[in-house]
């Protein structure tokens, strides 16, 4: 922030005189910013006003706080049209990262939503639940996935997924699909997938692990269908059934549906699009024994009109519990479809509140 002294700006400025009128249309167009109380406000704050020659203008709320202004506590509108605007910023820059033939690098997409690279790394993290990179990386390999299911090669995959080089794609091949190239094309052949079936109070239940972690956890009234529907994703994959260790596992997530305060801190192998590991992230962070909605986990991802999306990604999670989708409610607060069935959805919620 600059340093108090003779006034930068003219009396005559329109901007000030906006800021004297407190004029709510200058709202849209500039912030300002008080050198003496380290805070910027919106035109029409009813904030006292300010000397002159204290005064700093800036283009964007996020210009102000990269130049380090907080927003004015007495204008709480200013906080909720800066979260807005973040909203808005965040959602250009994952167009911009979908779109883009190879990777922008932080301060591309920063300079795109016109903040600082560390400002707009927070903002992003804070509304995504990922890095920048770690967003890239999870659209990345949504496109391999696809790629790899219609390219005639793996090789032309690689290259329409935006890898300019096979030993750049081989390297990251594990973290993007949880096994080599070759082993997901051909549906998971000769890629171990550990696996037990159980029982707990919901029903019946299978857990299922990779080498990268947990990735399935099914309820259901019959063990079959979940079986099927495990052998569905990796047709070709080598299912071991369950040995002592793995038993052991199984028996935690047992124990974390009986009693959900005791937590469940598993490695999970999440593998989903970049939108619904978005969707994933927002849910993990609802606290046990509390709902959202599925409008406010919109919000909190940055695409508020994506209501209809993340619904469907809540119905695409395959890790039941430990991605507690079963605590998105609708906007009146009343239960909706859940993929193992509403009475499961509102017993989980009832044990967690208790």
């Amino acid at each position: 922030m600059s340093s108090p002294g003779k006034p930068l700006i003219s009396a005559t400025d329109p901007r000030w005189q906006a800021v004297q009128a407190r004029d709510p249309a200058a709202d849209a167009l500039f912030v300002y910013a008080v050198r003496t109380t380290g805070v910027y406000c919106r035109p029409s704050s009813p904030s006292r006003l300010p000397r002159l020659e204290n005064v700093e203008f800036f283009a964007t709320a996020e210009q102000a706080e990269a130049a380090g202004y907080r927003p004015s506590r007495r204008q709480g509108g200013d906080q909720s049209r800066v979260a807005e605007q973040h909203a808005a910023q965040v959602t250009r820059a994952c167009k911009l990262i979908e779109s883009a033939e190879a990777e922008p690098s932080l301060n591309q997409i920063a300079a795109h939503v016109n903040m600082s690279p560390y400002h707009f790394h927070r903002v992003f993290k804070a509304a995504t639940g990922l890095t920048p990179k770690a967003y890239a990386t999870a659209h990345r390999a949504r496109k391999v996935r696809s790629r790899l299911k219609q390219a005639e090669s793996i090789t032309d995959a690689l290259y329409e997924a935006g890898y300019n080089s096979n030993s750049r794609f081989y390297e990251a091949s594990d973290g993007l699909l949880g096994m080599t190239p070759g082993a997901y094309r051909a549906g998971g052949a000769n890629t171990d997938i550990r696996f037990a079936i159980g029982q707990c109070s919901l029903g019946a239940i299978l857990v299922a692990q990779s080498a990268r972690g947990i990735c399935a956890i099914l309820l259901g009234d019959d063990p079959q269908p979940l079986l099927q529907d495990l052998q569905d994703k990796f047709p070709k994959a080598n299912f071991i059934g369950a040995d002592a260790d793995f038993e052991q596992l199984i028996a935690k997530v047992v124990g974390f549906i009986e009693a959900p305060a005791i937590g469940l801190d598993l490695p999970l192998d999440l593998r989903g699009t970049a939108f619904q590991e978005r969707v994933w992230q927002a849910l993990r962070s609802i606290p046990a024994g509390n709902t959202a909605s599925y409008a406010e986990i919109a919000e909190r991802i940055g695409a508020p009109r994506a209501v209809r999306a993340v619904a469907q990604a809540c119905a695409a999670n395959s890790l039941a519990v430990a991605i507690p989708c079963h605590r998105v409610v609708r906007s009146d607060g009343n239960l909706s479809g859940y993929r193992w069935g509403v009475e499961r959805k509102q017993q989980l919620l009832e044990r967690e509140r208790t």
